[in-house]
């Protein structure tokens, strides 16, 4: 369903990577893999259509992502390092605001449900700004509770400045979406009790 043929990134004036090649089914998690540098966040941001290749062609349900950018972002969730998160606004409202602004049809009551399930139950109303980084980042996860219908969830490091608990919950939430029909691309440093076993593309395999 997501496929990339001879991908080449470039960074200011620096080539890291090029001739990169990796295919996505339904079902299949993907873990992004590679040194400090060599461009797994670049290429995160490649395949979800952020920033521009400097060669090769990325395709979603054999369509370019380029040609049919509103329907493929339809079906795209991501989730990038930092929290996207505005201070003043409480969890609840972050999370409702970040809903409607992807087009997403969720009332208050499934909000707070998510967020009760990733954890924040005694932080709802909080302003964002007193949250810890760890509750921050819970914030911005929470949409993943509300995101079935994406197939695709593009993920920058999702498990950083989580508990034991928190990413042994994240994991089960992806391998359920994954056992549902759904497809993950991650980047993680840290090891997690996923239900199933991910792939792993190596990022510095195509390093120049």
């Amino acid at each position: 369903m997501l496929e990339v043929e001879d991908l080449a990134c470039l960074k200011g004036d620096r080539l890291l990577f090029r001739d990169l090649a990796l295919r996505l089914q339904a079902g299949e998690l993907l873990r992004i893999a590679g040194p400090n540098g060599v461009g797994k966040t670049s290429l995160l941001r490649l395949v979800t259509g952020l920033a521009l290749p400097e060669a090769g062609e990325i395709r979603w349900r054999g369509e370019s992502i380029r040609r049919e950018r509103e329907a493929f972002h339809r079906e795209l969730l991501y989730l990038g390092h930092a929290p996207a998160i505005n201070d003043l606004l409480s969890p609840l409202e972050n999370l409702r605001f970040a809903c409607a602004a992807a087009g997403d049809e969720v009332d208050a009551d499934s909000c707070m449900q998510a967020l009760v399930r990733i954890g924040l139950e005694n932080q709802l109303d909080l302003p964002a700004r007193v949250l810890s980084q760890g509750q921050r980042r819970r914030v911005s996860l929470a949409r993943l509770f509300l995101s079935g219908r994406r197939a695709l969830w593009v993920l920058d490091e999702p498990f950083t400045a989580l508990d034991v608990k928190a990413v042994a919950d994240l994991a089960q939430a992806l391998s359920e979406h994954c056992a549902a029909g759904g497809m993950v691309m991650l980047t993680t440093h840290q090891d997690a009790p996923f239900a199933l076993t991910p792939r792993v593309l190596d990022v510095g395999a195509y390093a120049c």
